[in-house]
């Protein structure tokens, strides 16, 4: 089951590199890890933040990008732990993100006045 290739492309960021596993990751949708704490509901993400110097995870439509702890670290050494995170993944048929979908009740919405925004955006860059 090992008929997955994996491709690697380059960010504008040094620190973040896509992998494009050539399957759909999420079907028309984007979503970000930046702590291993907030991959509770991606087995997926949750297996690339065991990975040592995996900053965040952001999985789109066809692609994953991986982001480096610092630009110390070496995407050579890194890339092979998470090709086979990858991989291994993919042939075990697991959902990438489960319906423990994180909760939305903190997104902006149109009605929110300035200082509603601010609260939501504390809530999910402090407390989540």
């Amino acid at each position: 089951a090992r008929g997955l290739f994996i491709q690697t492309q380059d960010t504008p960021n040094p620190n973040s590199l896509k992998f494009i596993p050539g399957k759909e990751v999420l079907e028309s949708r984007t979503m970000e890890f930046s702590t291993p704490a907030a991959a509770f509901c991606s087995p997926l993400a949750r297996q690339l933040f065991r990975i040592e110097g995996v900053k965040s995870v952001f999985f789109g439509p066809d692609f994953i990008t991986i982001t480096k702890e610092s630009e110390d670290l070496d995407w050579n050494l890194l890339k092979p732990d998470i090709y086979a995170t990858i991989m291994d993944f993919f042939s075990s048929g697991l959902p990438i993100v489960t319906d423990e979908a994180p909760r939305t009740d903190t997104a902006a919405s149109e009605e929110d006045d300035e200082v509603v925004l601010m609260i939501k955006e504390l809530l999910d860059t402090r407390i989540r």
